[in-house]
């Protein structure tokens, strides 16, 4: 998808300019990936309808005690009920469709496992913010609507983000302006009407609160998402391409790790703790599987070290595999994860395994130790492959005993047989597994490969039981690791909303022999302190502890002690005016009431978001005046510049920048 975001009443038939758009999507792009994002979009609408009827026929069941109408109700709620699995399933094919996700240049690597977007719903700022800079900071809330629908535009336009790294600074800048947007405007003792409504990526239920922890949360969720998508469409047949699938899939776990450690109360299950944990395994699983694609990319030398060096890689992409399908597995993940996604990871982790039997029987089978070997060398290497020697033999004595060579080579072949056996049999499984036919012809040459080699090293006048070989240590030169984003400082916070303040002020500052009668303090804003009481300004209602917000005509909220004084120097006989705010008293401020929920439903659900509706447009656009929200930073321009994304300590392709996060939430928890 491209670039784009449509202005307010703009109409397009036909060709859409580039002028049009906001750098990093294109809501009508008609991609693959758009397609299914617009169905998961429809199944969200279909399943809070078929929940609304749910709770209305589960009211009515309890407010009743007609048995005719009890009766038709508990009939009606087996329909209701019915219908909700079915989408549920539906929803469970979206977020089984890979393919559509992979590269298009992909023939010959196993597909990897993507996560969807979250989807919301249209949220209008304009009138709440508006209300709240005339009630709060006593300012003209219409002046800053140009900014406003800046805002709304951006939250548009990261509904549908490109899959590149524009997209990826798309989502940071506006997850940067929700910390501004916090500091601000919400303040933890009221609720000033603007509700955020998010959908779960794997149930479709949606969480309606008016807390910005959920639009920030969310954020960073669809954030990973896009990277894992990213990673997902890298082209894994070039060290380039492998090299960004790994560092999107680190960077996509780094964001899922920051979420959780975060946000640690999140009402959307997709966002509990234990799916994230589950999520950051699958980001590095698959990181580690594109790190063993990378290394046999250029080919694996038929030599006894190297075949024993990526049969050790293997293993560990099987061993991270494991972990992720046991964490699959567990209640109530397994209730929410889809089937495909279980089934792809035990596939994954009997198809590796599989492959490091076979490299480590190739080794021993068609590599006899010779006096020009290095015996130590190779020693060394075969006693680091296993916990236990077979049978209790020194690995010396294998190395020079041909015929336990070749029984233990077997032996990895015999396991190699059954993992490719058992892979396939989870292949057949899944009916989504049975529609990738990349993957099941990878999965029956690997069974093909180790049963020609079986055949070759097989005789018939062997009758002897053979013995099972031991697991083969995972080992890797390159563990792959979380890409963390660095949390910095947020912006200041002496205008916010947890601060309370008075009307802007007029006073008339004169001389008084030479004297304004106080001194200033603090950087950006000002304050006013050592006031004499007996002062022009002092009798024209100036108070200690006031900030300075205007001399004159030019705004001084930003401006540092020194340049404020420099406003001052030229003040003469007849005086000027400034303006001044006083802070108030805040602890006299209401809590603010909870949300009604659904009784019966999960807690998750909000009432709140049924009295929504999306159909609402929005008037833009009025005359251009300084920016309030860009109190935050100082330029409005600087405000996607400023966003770095930091870098691990070593250098290379993989390393792309990842987004910096600002750490400027006062409550990290969703409540």
């Amino acid at each position: 998808m491209t670039d784009t975001l449509m202005p307010n009443g703009c109409k397009t038939n036909g060709p859409v300019e580039s002028g049009y758009f906001k750098k990093g999507c294109n809501p009508f792009a008609q991609t693959g990936r758009s397609k299914l994002q617009n169905k998961r979009a429809l199944l969200n609408q279909q399943i809070i309808k078929q929940m609304r009827i749910r709770a209305g026929a589960e009211n009515l069941l309890k407010a009743t005690s007609n048995n005719k109408v009890r009766e038709q109700v508990v009939l009606e709620l087996s329909y209701v009920n019915s219908d909700l699995q079915l989408l549920m399933e539906q929803l469970e094919g979206l977020n089984s469709s890979v393919e559509v996700y992979q590269d298009v240049q992909e023939t010959s690597s196993i597909p990897l496992i993507p996560l969807g977007l979250k989807e919301t719903k249209d949220v209008d700022f304009s009138v709440a913010l508006k209300d709240y800079i005339l009630e709060h900071y006593s300012e003209d809330g219409s002046n800053f609507q140009d900014e406003i629908d800046d805002l709304m535009d951006l939250r548009q336009a990261c509904r549908t983000p490109s899959r590149n790294p524009s997209g990826i600074d798309l989502l940071a800048n506006y997850f940067s302006q929700l910390s501004f947007l916090e500091t601000r405007f919400f303040s933890p003792t009221r609720q000033i009407g603007i509700f955020f409504t998010w959908y779960d990526s794997f149930t479709g239920v949606p969480v309606c609160q008016q807390n910005i922890s959920l639009e920030k949360a969310s954020m960073l969720f669809n954030m990973a998402a896009l990277y894992s998508q990213i990673g997902t469409r890298a082209n894994r047949q070039t060290q380039a391409g492998l090299e960004d699938a790994i560092a999107a899939f680190q960077k996509s776990a780094g964001v899922l790790h920051y979420l959780k450690e975060t946000f640690t109360h999140t009402p959307s299950y997709d966002m509990s703790p234990a799916m994230l944990s589950m999520l950051i395994r699958l980001m590095l699983a698959q990181a580690q599987e594109c790190l063993f694609e990378q290394i046999t990319l250029p080919g694996i030398r038929n030599e006894f070290f190297s075949l024993l060096r990526i049969a050790q890689e293997a293993v560990k992409v099987g061993e991270t595999y494991s972990e992720v399908h046991q964490s699959m597995i567990q209640t109530p993940i397994k209730n929410n994860v889809p089937f495909f996604w279980t089934t792809m990871s035990e596939l994954k982790t009997n198809h590796y395994n599989s492959l490091a039997h076979y490299f480590v029987s190739t080794a021993l089978l068609d590599h006899q130790l010779t006096p020009s070997d290095d015996e130590d060398k190779q020693e060394k290497a075969l006693s680091q492959l296993y916990d236990t020697m077979p049978e209790g033999r020194s690995p010396l004595d294998i190395l020079k005993d041909k015929e336990e060579r070749r029984r233990i080579g077997k032996a990895h072949l015999q396991r190699s047989l059954m993992g490719h056996e058992e892979a396939i049999r989870t292949h057949s499984r899944c009916r989504h597994l049975q529609k990738l036919d990349i993957l099941s012809d990878i999965l029956q040459a690997g069974l093909k490969r180790s049963l020609t080699k079986f055949e070759q090293n097989d005789k018939e006048e062997e009758f002897t039981d053979y013995m099972l070989a031991p697991d083969i240590i995972s080992k890797t030169e390159k563990k792959v690791e979380m890409e963390i984003p660095a949390a910095t400082k947020g912006p200041l916070s002496v205008f916010s909303a947890k601060q309370r303040w008075s009307a802007p002020r007029t006073i008339r500052l004169r001389l008084q022999d030479r004297d304004l009668g106080f001194t200033l303090k603090g950087d950006a804003p000002v304050q006013i302190q050592s006031l004499d009481p007996l002062c022009p300004a002092a009798a024209e209602g100036l108070k200690e502890g006031d900030y300075l917000v205007a001399v004159g005509d030019t705004e001084c909220k930003w401006l540092g002690v020194s340049d404020v004084m420099k406003l001052l120097k030229d003040v003469d006989e007849e005086g000027v005016n400034i303006r001044v705010v006083s802070m108030l008293d805040s602890s006299s401020q209401p809590m603010p009431t909870k949300s009604a929920t659904y009784g019966g439903l999960p807690k998750t659900y909000s009432m709140i978001c049924l009295a929504h509706d999306e159909d609402d447009k929005k008037s833009r656009k009025v005359a251009k005046k300084p920016s309030f929200l860009s109190w935050g930073l100082k330029n409005k321009q600087k405000s996607g510049s400023t966003l770095s994304l930091p870098n691990a300590d070593y250098n290379g392709p993989r390393n792309r920048p990842c987004p910096t996060y600002r750490n400027s939430y006062n409550e990290s928890a969703l409540y």
